[in-house]
């Protein structure tokens, strides 16, 4: 994966984000506190939030270019993105969120939805109303929903929030091998340095919209 970042600008209500970077790692950290920007990073590479300026390809792809007043739509992009906030239908069981995601791409084995609710092990939750889920429960099926749409890119804010420490390490180990797992690349957004270290290869330090380090999350954070 190559995610090329040009000369992205975009006016917040404390700062502008203000970005120019290369993204090649499988597993990428984006981090910093609450209130640098992480988040509208990630919704403008998905395409739910324009940028004053930006030049953005995946792969070579043309993503978003303001010099030339083009922004590929959202569905054409394939990003699978899970939201800090509750993402799921809440009119929908858990099977029907699962396979809203499908939209008829993961037709091999590596993304078949046997092999993704198994290994996320969500099995057992198919025919539960969404409302009745547990938080770890939630972001599970969220995950599944996003990995359904055979994403070119996975993108996970703060998946972790609100979980206690077992829960959270349970789905930490999930998180961790599922780039091996599936071949998705996933830039996750976090402020906590453990989750970083154990989940990601790279780690690009944000602070009020600019990258201020970038490196070996053990080096950087630990």
């Amino acid at each position: 994966m190559k995610l090329e970042i040009r000369q992205l600008v975009l006016p917040l209500e404390q700062f502008a984000i203000e970005l120019d970077v290369d993204l090649d790692n499988a597993r990428t950290a984006i981090f910093g506190p609450s209130g640098s920007g992480k988040t509208s990073l990630l919704e403008i590479i998905a395409g739910l939030r324009r940028p004053q300026t930006a030049e953005i390809r995946l792969d070579g792809q043309l993503f978003e270019s303001t010099a030339q007043s083009y922004s590929l739509p959202i569905r054409s992009r394939r990003i699978g993105y899970v939201p800090q906030d509750d993402s799921l239908f809440p009119h929908f069981s858990v099977r029907r969120n699962l396979l809203y995601g499908s939209k008829g791409h993961a037709n091999d084995r590596v993304l078949s939805f046997d092999h993704i609710t198994e290994f996320l092990e969500i099995g057992s939750l198919l025919h539960r109303d969404v409302r009745s889920l547990s938080r770890g429960e939630n972001q599970r099926v969220a995950v599944g929903r996003a990995l359904l749409s055979a994403p070119r890119l996975l993108l996970l804010d703060e998946p972790l929030t609100g979980l206690d420490a077992k829960l959270k390490q349970t789905i930490l180990s999930k998180l961790q091998s599922l780039h091996g797992e599936f071949g998705t690349p996933i830039l996750y957004v976090t402020h906590d340095p453990a989750e970083a270290i154990q989940i990601c290869d790279e780690v690009v330090m944000i602070e009020s919209g600019r990258i201020i380090r970038r490196g070996d999350p053990r080096k950087l954070l630990a």
